[in-house]
Formats: C-alpha cells, structure tokens, sequence
C-alpha cells in the first residue's frame, strides 16, 4: 500500500515464498519491491538500513530467530544509533521480522528465543505479535508509524493458529495509544470478579497462557488476569502500571520461551517491582517460567520437556496458595 516498502530476505520470492511461506504470493504482486537476497543475514540487514537512510520503508526478513545474532553488530551498532550519530539529521525506519522459538523439532540452532539479547539496545524496539491481538496492524504501525528499527519477533507456534478475538469468561481491553504497541488485557468477569493473581506473558506463550488462566479457574478455583505484550522492549512502563492498579496481584507470573535468567522476565520483574514500590502497594510474589538452561533438543519428547508449558504455569501459581 506504499511505495516506500520494499521486502528482502533469503528465498521470499515465489514459488517458495519464505520457509514460512509468510511472503507467498508477494513477489507475483510486486516484483519490484521483493527482493531476494544472497545468504547473508549481515548483508540484508546493512542494505535494508541504508535503503531506510534513504527515505524508504523495508522490511528484512531472517529466515531463523537463531540468525539474528549475525545481524546484530548491523542493529545494535549502527541502525540503532544512526539518530544520534549524526544529530537527528537522519532516522532508521527498518523492520526485520523474524520466527522465533521452537515446538517444531528443529533443533538447537533453529529453535531458539534469541530476543531477549537484544533487549535494552537504546533507539531499537522489539515487537512480538501474539494471536489475541492484530499481527498485521502492529506489522503496518511498525513498518509505517515508527521512525526506528524494529525487531518484530514472530512465533513459529502461532503461523497455523487461528486469532482468539475474546477468552470464555473474560473481559478484554486493549491498551495503546501514542508511539507505543499495544497490550491486551482480560480480567475475570462474572460472579466472582477480581484477581487471585496476574500472568504477564508475549508472542508464542499467549497460548500457554490462555491454557494456564481457564484450567487456573476451572479447575483450582483460582482468577488469574492475563496480560499480553506486544511491546517487549522499551517495555510499555504505563500499560504495566495500568494492570498493576486494575489487577492488584499478590502473585506475577512472567512466561517467556527463553531460559529466565537475564531475560525478559528478569526486567519485567525488576519493572514490577519498582512501580509497586512507588505507588506503595503490598508486596507481590514473583514467579518466572521459562525453558531450561540448555540447548533446544530435536527430539520432539526432549524438547517438550524443555520448553515451558502449560503445566508449569498451573503447578508455579498452585503452589503460591
């Protein structure tokens, strides 16, 4: 719909039309802003940041999660600092999508949640789009509204997942407005409203998620709101603070794939933590779930007791009562 975005990356063009055939289609409508690349996630990242220092919009695609680590001198050292390097003079609006996680059997160099190493990076944002909310508004806001490049970090478990517009049971608000990316949040309705505690969670553990909240309910008798990310990093301090003054938790539950130890998790506990601290609420439990300290396995059962699951969500906030 604009003629400033371009799209390039390894084998995006058709017939193939990307590993995750997420770009199918797309070259046979505008040949001229596809662009397959040559197998080199440095060289597409560095094109795609020169092409935004010159007025264009592209979006890179890394076929892996697990390859961004060969683009990040290309992100952290330069697309990310272009803005102050030479006084505001210039900006990086570049978009690099990529899948991330694991629950494919593909392995430990194909199935890792590298995202958490590239938070924090000052003037970078990292998007993750998640199945409650839009994919392909937060996609467009990034590609059109944000003057900055952005890491929009994709689950390979939600590719074949329908959207979820609502949760049984559950009362939804989005919260936006302004640069930020939204947040969804449901709180428990009906006769006994009101939160037993609070999970936090992003992208491919929405799922997981969900899952957690209604057997939470169903089953242990106990209301847990869900709050899901779309803005990972700067993290969105004020939707935070929103569900924290809605919620009022005496439990925080923080899901990502990645192994907690300085991740996610880590900085949303650390966030938690300070706004409660301000605003003089009582003390929360925190408990953070995520995947092992080790690589991804191929096999499919290893694998699946590796990553987090439903299961460890349920017996973490079980335990708390």
């Amino acid at each position: 719909s604009d003629d400033r975005v371009y799209v390039l990356g390894e084998d995006i063009v058709d017939p193939y039309g990307g590993a995750f055939k997420v770009t199918k289609g797309l070259s046979s409508r505008f040949p001229e802003r596809v662009l397959a690349t040559p197998i080199s996630e440095a060289a597409i990242v560095g094109m795609a940041s020169g092409m935004a220092l010159r007025g264009l919009r592209p979006i890179a695609e890394i076929m892996f999660g697990d390859f961004i680590a060969l683009a990040a001198d290309q992100l952290i050292n330069h697309a990310a600092k272009f803005r102050w390097m030479y006084n505001e003079q210039v900006r990086v609006p570049l978009v690099v999508r990529t899948p991330s996680g694991g629950r494919r059997g593909y392995g430990p160099t194909h199935s890792q949640s590298l995202e958490k190493h590239l938070l924090g990076v000052p003037g970078m944002w990292v998007v993750a789009p998640h199945l409650l909310g839009d994919p392909g508004a937060l996609l467009r806001q990034a590609t059109l509204d944000c003057d900055d490049p952005v890491l929009f970090v994709e689950s390979k478990l939600c590719y074949g997942r329908a959207l979820v517009d609502s949760v049984e049971g559950m009362n939804g608000e989005v919260l936006g407005g302004g640069d930020t990316f939204a947040t969804t949040y449901l709180r428990h309705g009906g006769a006994r409203a009101g939160s037993d505690g609070l999970i936090f969670c992003y992208g491919g553990m929405t799922p997981l998620g969900i899952d957690a909240v209604l057997r939470l309910r169903d089953v242990e008798g106990l209301n847990l709101d869900l709050a899901v990310l779309s803005q990972l990093s700067p993290l969105p301090r004020e939707h935070i603070e929103t569900v924290l003054a809605s919620s009022q938790p005496g439990v925080c539950v923080y899901v990502e794939e990645a192994a907690v130890e300085a991740g996610w998790s880590a900085e949303m506990t650390a966030c938690v933590e300070e706004l409660r601290a301000a605003a003089s609420r009582p003390a929360i439990r925190h408990l953070r779930i995520g995947s092992k300290a080790t690589p991804v396995p191929s096999s499919r059962e290893l694998e699946a007791r590796s990553l987090p699951q439903a299961d460890d969500i349920v017996d973490a906030v079980v335990d708390c009562f």
